[in-house]
């Protein structure tokens, strides 16, 4: 029987998301903060873990590095298969690398696991599970969502904010409560910083992929192509402020193992 989570990813476009313009901004913020920690010979190992449909992984390959990628979604991993690359892809769960020896990657990408677990226990074991199969010295980039986005979208925007209150979704301090079943965790910088500090990583940076880009959906698509460019470098000169990471849709933690 599938998971909620895999049912949700059999109908939710991963791809579609990455090519809208708010899509994009992330994606392209992203990629050039990995290129950042690659070698320009190609020589570094990747490992994607919770790829999907392998939107990062296959453009990685496809520039000549060496690709593996992880993606605990049959579908997406069809998907992915598909796309004919050279990436070597398997299902497998963030929590258990079991496949993969100790020290054996360049740059890890864990984009996609930190969204759907829900304590900080299974948080943590992705993370450390990501620093074991990690080099000494290589780059782990890790992906969250974050809290005031879903209470300023969901809760004020789309106005859930009493119901949540009312059933005790949210904390007296707007943290918000989630449940397996609402498929995302959300969480603050404290967080992303104690899991950090608990997995023995050090932080090179955190970014935020995407900025305000989610909150302007319509405004980005009413820009026109050049307007949108001027957007992206706006974009990219900011998104290393750390005065405007946490309200965020994502932020980026950019960490070196020792």
């Amino acid at each position: 029987m599938m998971t909620e989570l895999e049912q949700y990813y059999n109908k939710f476009n991963e791809e579609k998301r990455l090519d809208s313009r708010h899509g994009r901004v992330e994606y392209i913020t992203s990629m050039k903060y990995i290129h950042d920690y690659l070698d320009e010979e190609k020589q570094a190992k990747i490992l994607d873990i919770g790829a999907g449909t392998g939107r990062y992984s296959v453009a990685l390959a496809n520039e000549g590095y060496d690709v593996t990628a992880v993606e605990l979604v049959k579908h997406n991993l069809g998907l992915l298969k598909a796309k004919g690359s050279s990436v070597k892809a398997y299902q497998g769960n963030a929590l258990n690398l079991k496949r993969f020896e100790d020290n054996t990657f360049d740059v890890t990408l864990l984009f996609g696991p930190m969204y759907h677990l829900f304590t900080f226990e299974d948080k943590l074991k992705a993370l450390t599970e990501a620093k074991r199969v990690t080099k000494a010295g290589g780059v782990i980039l890790v992906a969250y969502v974050m809290n005031e986005y879903s209470i300023l979208t969901y809760g004020f925007k789309e106005k859930h904010i009493l119901e949540c209150v009312r059933d005790k979704r949210i904390s007296e301090d707007f943290k918000c409560l989630s449940q397996t079943s609402d498929l995302y965790d959300y969480v603050r910088l404290e967080q992303i910083n104690e899991l950090d500090e608990a997995a023995g990583l050090e932080r090179i940076k955190i970014i935020s992929p995407d900025g305000p880009a989610n909150y302007m959906r319509q405004v980005l698509n009413s820009l026109t192509e050049e307007e949108f460019e001027m957007f992206i470098k706006y974009h990219l000169s900011t998104c290393e402020r750390q005065d405007l990471i946490g309200a965020a849709a994502h932020t980026l933690d950019i960490l070196r193992k020792q």
